[in-house]
């Protein structure tokens, strides 16, 4: 079974540097890796310091940032190259060193093969930057908020909002089925929950793969995600239009508590910049 993974980038030099470290040590070896840059051109230079041979992919310079039709430019290119098992890895995700053979030996029992396959992911602090290695795996505490099976085992899934993009795997023949990502989103949010609603709409199956950690690396972050206020009321208003419900409402309350929103269960709006906005 070939196996491509497909890494969307901009920015996040030291990330990406990190994720190829830690795929060259994956057990069984180096698998191929596709790189879509999204208007990042210093990302050829930041592979070659690496000693990386993935395969980089530039993109124009767009805002938002592609990330649905970055991915799916990858996915072609995967798929191009005869891919049979496409790993999607965010870049600031480390592979553990048995991800990628997890993810292999799940795709190929019988009662996932039209599955999305999904890995447990433990978030670094920030003084655990520049752990690799045996002192990654040491770090082991997948998200509470997802499954997270003993190794060797798969755990069937039926929560689909509980899918995330950061890291998952997908048989080629699945891929093609969904068409990959919606491009109506752009930016930040919604565009993996939406994935997954068509995953489940089409029958598909939610697997979670014992074993197949990765481990996402520190950078700050804001909670609620104040600064990709806009993008996620666009994507949630995409969401609503396709799907008939709201996504990330954990989020939109947040943004109405601070003024940010007008948001009821049934009408979304944004308010004009305030205060509140440049406070953020």
């Amino acid at each position: 079974m070939k196996i491509v993974v497909v890494t969307v980038v901009s920015g996040r030099h030291a990330h990406l540097a990190a994720q190829v470290r830690g795929l060259n040590d994956s057990t069984g070896g180096p698998v191929e890796h596709i790189v879509v840059s999204m208007g990042d051109t210093a990302i050829v230079d930041v592979l070659a310091r690496a000693g990386s041979t993935a395969t980089c992919i530039e993109m124009p310079q767009q805002h938002p940032l592609p990330l649905a039709r970055a991915r799916n430019l990858g996915a072609a290119a995967a798929l191009d190259r005869g891919g049979e098992l496409l790993v999607f890895l965010d870049v600031d995700c480390i592979p553990g060193p048995e991800m990628i053979e997890r993810y292999r030996c799940a795709a190929t029992l019988p009662d996932n093969e039209r599955a999305l396959l999904c890995g447990p992911v433990t978030y670094l602090k920030e003084k655990d930057l520049g752990a690799e290695g045996e002192t990654l795996t040491l770090l082991t505490a997948p998200h509470r908020a997802r499954p997270d099976p003993p190794a060797n085992t798969v755990e069937r899934g039926d929560n689909f909002d509980l899918f995330w993009s950061l890291s998952f795997a997908i048989g080629a023949a699945n891929w093609i089925e969904l068409g990959g990502f919606c491009e109506d989103y752009t930016g930040y949010g919604g565009e993996d929950t939406d994935f997954a609603a068509t995953a489940e709409a089409s029958g598909m199956g939610l697997r979670w793969v014992g074993g197949a950690h990765a481990y996402h690396q520190f950078h700050p972050v804001s909670d609620p995600p104040v600064e990709h206020l806009d993008d996620i009321v666009a994507n949630a208003r995409t969401f609503f239009d396709r799907w008939g419900r709201w996504p990330m409402i954990g989020w939109l309350d947040a943004f109405a508590a601070r003024g940010l929103v007008e948001f009821d269960g049934s009408e979304l709006r944004r308010l004009r910049p305030t205060s509140v906005d440049r406070r953020q």
